[in-house]
């Protein structure tokens, strides 16, 4: 009964409209109540990634406050070692308040001043004077600027730290297959029709090249992030933030996470607007439409495997069905399309909030964070994914590919030079119609000699290098 009770034991707190009544063990405070009791809409919070910069963003602003004389020492020290502890996750759970919530994101930014100030007063101890959410932890801040510079951080980091990796990983493994399946010829297809021979390397080097051309996209669009509204405090004018101090957290921002960040060169755009992520969202997207093609095309290749293309073989890793024994599913690949399905739902979401802006803010940063970091989280997850468990255990099956290639009715395309179009497609109609190849439609009927024959259907020949 005890720990029934103490389970709902509560206590007072204050803000600027009054008191509430919070958890006793709770490290928030009042705002942050208001909010919890707000906003029961989904049940998600900001993800870890976000919460980490939060925490960085508010470290390196008590550094500076420190440093500019606006902080005690003793006090700055404390807020730092809260904050830090914020970084590292230890206090996710006092991060209570929907990610769908105000959209300048204020709930959440004062739930971290909130659990901040309270734990650097545990730090400081009993007798120590109170830590005050706004008046020291949230000193030279506004909600309107800090959201956004842990948006652009948060995202600029997850781009550089996870996907850009993961993309790396993926190209090298699609170029290493290339590599090794250089010398399987196989049959073209366009508009999913028979078409002329190529080197099933050369298709897989194009799927090389998407993803190496996706990942500098994501890195050029996360460049555009590089930009921090922190200093502009409520609309971009920058009432109540000293002198310097933008510059110097930034620069703190800068120098713990490798990466150099600026201030923005006008507030207003800053936080006004939200196009760096609307571009960097778009960049994602790219990406996802070139994992839906590549994992779309190694499907359909890997098809049958008797009544389909089944030029692929895919690793066997979990049975397929819970009727047909022995169906073996490209499972993989269609993880890997739903996540890219979803990526572009998000960029929708995104872009829809990208033009919401209005006047001097946009209220939709939540949102835009939300989706931006689950964007990078899932492409770069089902990259990894898609390595581990389809592309490195990929096979080719060259005697199939070798098959489709002699009996495909395009290969009468390389004779066209020596016979023209005509005659070729009469050929190709014939072939079809009696069920022949056309090489040996060709030798039946002396239509050239067989020595420049083999030459022009030579696979090889017509795929090139």
């Amino acid at each position: 009964m005890a720990d029934r009770e103490s389970a709902h034991a509560t206590r007072t707190e204050r803000d600027s409209m009054g008191e509430m009544e919070v958890p006793a063990d709770a490290l928030w405070g009042a705002s942050t109540e208001r909010a919890r009791r707000n906003f029961p809409v989904s049940g998600e919070r900001f993800p870890r990634r976000f919460l980490w910069a939060l925490g960085l963003v508010k470290r390196c602003a008590a550094a500076t406050n420190a440093e500019l004389g606006g902080l005690p020492p003793r006090l700055a020290d404390a807020i730092q070692v809260a904050a830090r502890e914020v970084e590292e996750g230890r206090h996710d759970a006092q991060f209570v308040v929907d990610v769908f919530q105000t959209g300048s994101g204020t709930s959440t930014n004062m739930n971290a001043n909130e659990v901040i100030a309270h734990r650097a007063r545990q730090l400081l101890g009993a007798d120590a004077a109170p830590v005050h959410p706004n008046d020291h932890v949230n000193l030279g801040q506004s909600s309107n600027d800090v959201m956004p510079t842990v948006l652009h951080v948060a995202t600029r980091q997850a781009i550089h730290e996870e996907l850009v990796p993961a993309l790396h990983r993926l190209h090298d493994t699609l170029v290493a297959k290339a590599h090794a399946f250089h010398d399987v010829l196989k049959i073209g297809r366009t508009h999913l029709m028979d078409a002329t021979p190529l080197r099933l390397g050369q298709e897989i080097g194009g799927w090389a090249r998407q993803v190496e051309l996706g990942g500098l996209r994501a890195q050029a669009a996360a460049e555009g992030l590089a930009e921090l509204a922190l200093g502009g405090t409520a609309v971009g004018t920058g009432l109540n933030c000293p002198p310097g101090f933008a510059a110097r957290t930034i620069a703190r921002i800068s120098e713990a996470t490798g990466q150099a960040y600026r201030e923005a060169r006008d507030h207003f755009e800053a936080q006004g607007a939200r196009d760096a992520a609307v571009e960097a969202s778009g960049a994602l997207k790219t990406v996802a439409v070139s994992l839906f093609k590549i994992a779309n095309d190694v499907r359909l290749l890997a098809s049958g495997p008797r009544c389909g293309l089944a030029e692929l073989k895919l690793p066997e890793i979990q049975p397929g069905s819970s009727i047909m024994p022995g169906k073996v599913n490209p499972v993989i690949c269609e993880a890997v399309t739903q996540v890219c399905a979803q990526v572009v739902g998000n960029d929708a979401a995104i872009a829809v909030a990208g033009l919401s802006g209005q006047l001097q803010l946009n209220v939709f940063i939540p949102l835009i964070a939300r989706n931006l970091l689950e964007s990078v989280r899932l492409l770069a997850n089902v990259s990894n994914v898609f390595v581990e468990k389809c592309l490195d255990g990929l096979e080719a099956d060259r005697a199939r590919a070798e098959a489709l290639v002699e009996g495909s009715l395009a290969m009468v395309t390389a004779l066209v030079p020596a016979i023209g179009y005509d005659a070729a497609a009469a050929l190709a109609k014939e072939a079809a119609a009696t069920g022949r190849t056309v090489r040996a439609l060709c030798l039946e009927k002396g239509v050239l000699p067989p020595e420049e024959l083999a030459r022009l259907l030579d696979p090889a020949r017509q795929a090139g290098e």
